[in-house]
């Protein structure tokens, strides 16, 4: 009997996840266990389902695919992560490596390299697509030191509050999904912005936008 693959998919458009859902459909041993459009809720199903893969995109709201995938394995041991991004850069590459991801494919990759990259990464393995490979040894063949990682010296507290903000919530709101008081939240947000050397909540929401937390139209 064929072993079937449990997957979790969080994508937060949701005609794109209708698609990416049916291709999982007709792998036929994959199941979709559960989706979801929210970085955070993403989360709570891994911890509560312990999915075998979890199918994330980069930017989501409340939290994205790389804090989810950074946090995934306190949560659950046996799921892996395969993120899905627009994004080809050396930075949000790096960025979702040091994640600790086990896959990265490109959204305009082909549909049958969505299966090729589930099965890998199902079964233990690291799946980059073609073009981040060649990317990656081009890089090291040429010797190059790996990129400077923007959000270095951040906690975790810190990077989710940079999402939230650049999100455009209000500091009342980051306090009531985090759980903090607005004192509290506005603490971080003043050493947040002074660790990074930027002024404001426009400069904040540039700055994820180019290291691919925010897609550009937000």
């Amino acid at each position: 009997m064929a072993v079937t693959t449990r997957v979790l998919l969080a994508d937060d458009h949701s005609l794109v996840r209708a698609g990416i859902r049916l291709l999982l459909d007709e792998m036929g041993d994959v199941e979709v266990v559960a989706e979801t459009g929210d970085g955070r809720e993403a989360l709570e199903l891994i911890s509560r389902l312990q999915p075998d893969v979890a199918l994330l995109d980069i930017t989501m709201p409340t939290l994205n695919g790389l804090e989810v995938a950074a946090r995934a394995p306190r949560l659950s041991e046996k799921t892996r992560v395969l993120v899905l991004s627009m994004h080809a850069d050396e930075v949000t590459v790096a960025l979702a490596l040091r994640a600790g991801v086990s896959g990265y494919l490109l959204k305009d990759a082909a549909a049958s390299e969505l299966e090729v990259a589930v099965r890998a990464v199902a079964r233990g393995d690291t799946y980059l697509s073609a073009a981040i490979s060649r990317k990656v040894v081009d890089a090291y063949v040429r010797g190059e030191q790996p990129p400077i990682d923007p959000l270095s010296g951040l906690t975790g507290r810190k990077r989710e509050i940079l999402q939230l903000v650049a999100e455009g919530k209000s500091s009342k709101q980051i306090a009531s999904i985090l759980g903090l008081s607005v004192k509290t939240v506005e603490a971080h947000r003043t050493q947040l912005m002074r660790q990074l050397d930027i002024h404001d909540i426009a400069g904040l929401a540039r700055f994820a936008v180019r290291i691919g937390l925010l897609p550009p139209e937000r």
